[in-house]
């Protein structure tokens, strides 16, 4: 006589019935289930999450002011009271190399935001719409990539350095609208990609049929399916747009003192490298690591986010 609890299990009804229910993923779940396995993804989300938490609160890693200088002990090497030693006035490098720490991450994030709004938006409008509004849109954009990064950044905060004054904010905000000025064409271009393929899929024909306006079509349909590309860029030009604040203090055109940023330490290093190297050492190890830690995030993330990558 059949068992009946095997029967209702083994028959085809009941394995149907499983495979319905059986739970599924979304790609942004499944890709932060892949995430979490990857050794590499968690040694670079510890280090950020490390450095958010200094830039967020250097008072629980230093109490020294990064400002307050003592010219009886400029240049002194690394010691036992300050840790990576005192620069060219007399400041502790170790408290400056802390505090720089929110100046680099907060220029570096609102870079990137500015830079993945603008482009994103533009690179979904013209993938959307086709035409010539495409064609519109990508030869703008062909215009600013065209122009060399270092060069036209230069010129730009030349021009405009002189209108902002000497104020932190208008400084710093310079800095960050130029490199989102130099730097939306290339999120603009691979959101552009990622809307034309998604423009041809039944999804968006089937809303297009059923009478959805183009706004709906674009916030409920195209957008989930196009920005997982651009956020993985973006997790990795974050590294990148630190580095060039750093780029651009160096050259003396980005931030400057009383500003405690990594790049405004490693500009004053310079003069002082073969005599003081400390002074330069310990901002650019953080400068790197952080920079490092931002690609490797990026590298994992694309990874995950790619079906294809996946082991």
């Amino acid at each position: 006589m059949t068992d009946p609890t095997t029967a209702t299990t083994d028959s085809p009804v009941a394995a149907g019935r499983a495979e319905v229910t059986a739970p599924t993923r979304s790609l942004s779940g499944d890709a932060w289930h892949d995430l979490r396995r990857r050794p590499l993804f968690l040694v670079a989300a510890g280090l950020i999450t490390f450095l958010l938490v200094m830039a967020a609160f250097p008072q629980l890693f230093t109490s020294v002011d990064p400002t307050l200088g003592d010219l009886s002990r400029a240049r002194e090497d690394p010691s036992a009271q300050a840790w990576f030693g005192y620069d060219h006035l007399g400041r502790d490098v170790y408290a400056r190399t802390v505090y720089g720490t929110r100046v680099s991450i907060v220029v570096g994030m609102l870079a990137t935001t500015a830079v993945v709004g603008v482009g994103a938006v533009m690179g979904l409008v013209a993938g959307f719409a086709g035409g010539w509004v495409d064609s519109l849109l990508a030869r703008v954009a062909d215009v600013f990539f065209g122009v060399p990064f270092i060069l036209g950044a230069i010129v730009v905060l030349s021009t405009f350095r002189a209108s902002v004054g000497q104020s932190v904010i208008g400084i710093s905000g310079l800095v960050i609208g130029t490199i989102g000025l130099l730097s939306w064409p290339i999120v603009m271009r691979i959101m552009r990609s990622a809307a034309i393929a998604a423009r041809s899929q039944d999804y968006v024909k089937a809303a297009r049929a059923l009478g959805a306006s183009p706004w709906r079509i674009i916030r409920r349909h195209m957008l989930p399916n196009t920005i997982a590309p651009v956020m993985v860029y973006a997790t990795i030009a974050l590294g990148a747009f630190i580095g060039a604040e750093a780029t651009l203090s160096f050259l003396g055109v980005g931030l400057r003192d009383p500003v405690v940023s990594w790049g405004v330490m490693i500009s004053e290093a310079q003069s002082y490298l073969r005599t003081s190297p400390h002074l330069l050492l310990f901002p650019g190890a953080f400068l790197v690591v952080t920079v490092l830690a931002f690609v490797l995030l990026g590298d994992a993330v694309r990874d995950a986010f790619d079906p294809k990558g996946r082991s």
